[in-house]
């Protein structure tokens, strides 16, 4: 945050004093405005240009500042700063829906994001998740046709039903996720009352070298809770901003959120003979394999002061790693380092890096220069590497410490399968040893609500798609659609998102 006066006298962008903040210079009274008014053109000219481009997806969101407390030791596991025991690290959290515009309500069906930058004493840490432990698509190609199909269709700019189970259905990978969005996940009461996941598989290395690949569970100290469809849809009208408003309020309030932070740990060597792939983003890895092992929690005790500056700006990206934290072969991790940080280049600029929200709290050192509002800078130091004038490089050769082995052919080609990777194994399960009756009863609510409007041939697909989750299931939706009502589920056409 920038300190600043409130008491001076308002001024122009390049400080000199304004001379009125209510009235443009005409000649007299009611005559014609001027092209010199340099204070006026300055505000329309800023005016104009006060929106940048909203997040495509995750575009509606809020957040806050809080920190992550180690209270267990996992120094073991990796030598990242900020897991060390008892280290204290500030950071933010942004929740957001997936599929909605900026002004959607926050109360639609969606998956939310839950994405976190740490601001360590090694740089920052991004991890960016989701209220679910899996994705629709494992694979990056497939993600801008999956966002395409939540949003509006090309010729009557609306939602559609048919469009987005059209891509569901087509994509069978997508089972497990859907099957956690129709249920209760896809209504969360509020932010507070959520888990949130990394989803994605990641490497955690140790100071002797030692791999390991983890995943990353934050589970609320508010309880998990939920909304009906009635009250979603409620909701949506009454109030669009009601999860920013719950959060922002809570805080305030001093009734400060906070979720236990714990991982799964599976040693290096197990992931390429274990049951299902766990650098499949639409896999979870069972807790009865691998239990959860308990490293702090995160407690969020801060507002912004400023939500575009604070909040708007704030960018994310998984390409942000520290020392004893790497990457993984999951597809859409690797696809998402490189999208995630050319969204926020082309959203707000070159340098969105240096603008305060983004900015690690440690020195920077960085040979990339220029751009667009570059305002930190090298001063006269060598813009290049290797230098013979005295300004830090490295050289360093030879295997990296968060790296793994690979080899084969360039091709282009599914993962291979192990041995239970079936796209509809696991929802098969959440669906039959997860979800209980009531569950149950309100998926088939909510998905017969979502199909009732759906067009053929898409239709048939998706009742087969849930018959293939489950047969029980499927039957029942296929029976009560023909009396649900289209608007079942909140946005009505499509599916809330």
């Amino acid at each position: 945050m920038n300190d600043f006066d409130p008491t001076i006298p308002s001024t122009t962008e390049s400080g000199a004093p304004r001379e009125s903040d209510a009235h443009s210079l005409s000649v007299g009274a009611d005559g014609p405005l001027m092209l010199h008014d340099v204070a006026l053109v300055e505000k329309l000219a800023r005016f104009d240009r006060e929106r940048v481009p909203e997040r495509s997806p995750h575009a509606k969101g809020s957040g806050a500042f809080g920190e992550l407390e180690v209270t267990e030791d996992v120094s073991k596991y990796t030598k990242a700063d900020l897991f060390q025991p008892g280290r204290k690290t500030p950071m933010l959290l942004r929740f957001s829906t997936v599929a909605g515009e900026l002004g959607s309500p926050d109360t639609w069906r969606d998956v939310r994001g839950f994405s976190m930058k740490f601001y360590t004493q090694q740089g920052n840490y991004d991890l960016v998740g989701n209220n679910t432990p899996v994705f629709f698509v494992r694979d990056p190609m497939k993600f801008p046709d999956f966002i395409h199909s939540q949003k509006r269709t090309p010729d009557s700019g609306l939602r559609d039903n048919t469009m987005q189970w059209d891509f569901w259905t087509n994509s069978p990978e997508s089972a497990h996720q859907v099957t956690y969005l129709m249920g209760d996940r896809g209504l969360p009461k509020t932010w507070r009352h959520m888990n949130g996941y990394g989803s994605h598989t990641y490497m955690w290395v140790n100071e002797s070298g030692e791999k390991f690949w983890v995943k990353y569970h934050f589970h609320t100290n508010q309880g998990m809770e939920y909304l009906s469809n009635e009250e979603a849809d409620r909701l949506a009208g009454v109030d669009g901003d009601y999860h920013r408003r719950d959060l922002f309020d809570s805080i305030a309030e001093g009734n400060f959120p906070s979720w236990d932070l714990s991982v799964q740990v599976i040693p290096y060597e197990d992931a390429k003979n274990y049951r299902f792939n766990i650098f499949d983003l639409t896999k979870t890895v069972s807790k009865k394999d691998y239990p959860l092992i308990k490293v702090g929690t995160i407690t969020l005790n801060r507002n912004p002061q400023n939500h575009f500056a604070q909040i708007e700006q704030a960018a994310f990206s998984p390409s942000n790693t520290v020392p004893g934290i790497g990457l993984s072969p999951d597809k859409m991790l690797l696809g998402r380092s490189f999208s995630y940080p050319d969204a926020q280049r082309h959203r707000i600029g070159t340098n969105f890096n240096q603008l305060p929200v983004n900015q690690p709290i440690v020195p920077t050192n960085s040979y990339d220069k220029e751009g667009f509002m570059q305002f930190l800078h090298s001063g006269d130091a060598p813009v290049y590497a290797p230098n013979s004038y005295g300004r830090a490089y490295q050289d360093e050769q030879g295997p990296v410490d968060n790296g793994w082995e690979a080899d084969g052919e360039l091709v282009r080609a599914a993962y291979t399968l192990h041995a239970e990777d079936g796209d509809f194994v696991q929802p098969g399960i959440l669906v039959r040893e997860v979800f209980d009756d009531g569950d149950r009863d309100r998926l088939v609510q909510t998905v017969s609500g979502g199909l009732s409007t759906v067009k053929e041939p898409v239709l048939s697909n998706a009742i087969q798609y849930w018959k293939n989750i489950d047969q029980t299931i499927g039957e029942r939706i296929e029976n009560a659609i023909g009396t649900a009502a289209a608007d079942d589920q909140p946005g009505g056409d499509p599916l809330d998102a």
